[in-house]
C-alpha cells in the first residue's frame, strides 16, 4: 500500500500525466485529420510523438517518488519511447512494416507497464482503472496491429489517431484525479 506522502507527491506531480494526455490528443487529431500525409512524414511524425511521449514519461517517473526512488514503470515506458523515437529518427526509410512492429511492441509494452502502475495504484488512487484502461488500450492496439500488419497505409493512420485521442483523454481524466491527490 502507498502511504499517504507518496500519494501526495504523485498528485504534486499530475501536470506531467496531463501534459502527455494533451500532446497524445494533438497527434492523435492531426493523424485522422490529414490522412493522406506520406509514410514518411508518418514515420517522422510519429518518431516526435513517441521521443516527447518517452520523455515526459521519464521526466514524471524520476519526480514521482516511491519511498524516495523514481517510479521505475514511468521510467521504462519513458526510455522505450526515446527509444523508439531515436530508431524512427535514424532510419526514416523503415518500411511500413517494421513501423508497425515498433509501434505495435511499444504500444503492448507501455501498455503492460502502464496496467502495472494501476494495481500499485488501485488501493491509494481512486479511479485508478483509467491508468489501467489506457494500458489495456495500448495492449489491444498493439496486439491488433501484430495480428493484421496488412493493413492500408491510411487505415493505420486513422487507427493510430483513434489510439492516440483516446490514450491521450484517459491519461488527462486520470491526470486530474491525480490532483486531487496533491497536499493542500
Amino acid at each position: 500500500m502507498l502511504e499517504q506522502q507518496v500519494v501526495d507527491q504523485i498528485g504534486r506531480h499530475w501536470g506531467w500525466v496531463a501534459l502527455r494526455g494533451v500532446v497524445a490528443i494533438l497527434f492523435g487529431f492531426m493523424a485522422m485529420f490529414m490522412p493522406a500525409i506520406t509514410l514518411s512524414a508518418l514515420v517522422m511524425v510519429w518518431g516526435a510523438f513517441a521521443l516527447v511521449d518517452g520523455v515526459l514519461a521519464l521526466i514524471a517517473g524520476f519526480r514521482i517518488r516511491d519511498h524516495g526512488k523514481p517510479l521505475w514503470a514511468l521510467v521504462i515506458v519513458g526510455l522505450l519511447g526515446v527509444a523508439a523515437g531515436i530508431v524512427t529518427f535514424l532510419w526514416p526509410g523503415l518500411t511500413a512494416l517494421l513501423l508497425l512492429y515498433i509501434i505495435a511492441v511499444w504500444a503492448v509494452v507501455a501498455g503492460v507497464f502502464q496496467v502495472i502502475a494501476a494495481i500499485r495504484f488501485r488501493k491509494a488512487i481512486h479511479n485508478e482503472w483509467l491508468l489501467g484502461l489506457s494500458g489495456l488500450v495500448s495492449v489491444l492496439f498493439g496486439g491488433m496491429l501484430i495480428m493484421q500488419p496488412g493493413a492500408g497505409a491510411l487505415a493505420l493512420v486513422w487507427v493510430i489517431g483513434i489510439y492516440a485521442v483516446f490514450f491521450g483523454i484517459l491519461l488527462l481524466v486520470f491526470s486530474f484525479r491525480l490532483k486531487q491527490h496533491a497536499s493542500t
